[in-house]
């Protein structure tokens, strides 16, 4: 994986093939940061990002200025990594070791964008439940959204919040508002 745009554009980052994880592809963040910089100033952004895994989108919203990170995977070794990464490129990205959806239940951080990248065999209720919990708890600021990542054999069109879909090879970016 690499860092895309930023203090660290170019920057190739090398996961421990230890780490059960599967990073959102070069290409689909790359779209995903189009989107999302169309519509907001990343630089002034808060970012909770679930499921974090090697913390490959954490890392970019860090290296277009954003300061206000948290990082929340369930893994010791995902949050031991995104932790020395962080350290050795000095970006502002704090880690919690959680699983997500207790995390949600009693989550203290409120953030403009919330990026999920659960596992794609998570069964659709799963989904739901992460799109359910940010918003019966109001974890979204004012303008702020839910996206969530996906294969494109889930459908989330119908959990309430739903805006829209845009699909990168197999994966696939749900937007909730």
């Amino acid at each position: 994986m690499r860092i895309i745009s930023g203090t660290h554009k170019g920057r190739r980052i090398i996961a421990p093939s230890k780490l059960p994880v599967r990073p959102t592809t070069d290409v689909a963040k790359e779209a995903l940061f189009n989107i999302l910089n169309n519509q907001y100033h990343i630089s002034s952004v808060s970012v909770l990002d679930l499921f974090s895994g090697t913390g490959n989108i954490s890392y970019e919203f860090a290296a277009r200025g954003s300061e206000n990170i948290t990082a929340v995977d369930a893994n010791y070794d995902c949050v031991k990594f995104i932790k020395k990464t962080s350290s050795e490129l000095d970006f502002p990205i704090t880690t919690i070791k959680s699983d997500v959806f207790k995390y949600l239940e009693k989550a203290p951080v409120k953030a403009d964008i919330i990026f999920a990248d659960p596992p794609y065999n998570l069964e659709k209720e799963e989904f739901t439940r992460i799109a359910e919990l940010v918003f019966e708890k109001k974890l979204l600021h004012e303008e702020g959204q839910l996206i969530l990542e996906h294969s494109k054999h889930t459908d989330l069109s119908d959990v309430p919040n739903f805006r829209e879909s845009r699909k990168y090879g197999s994966s696939v970016f749900s937007f909730f508002e």
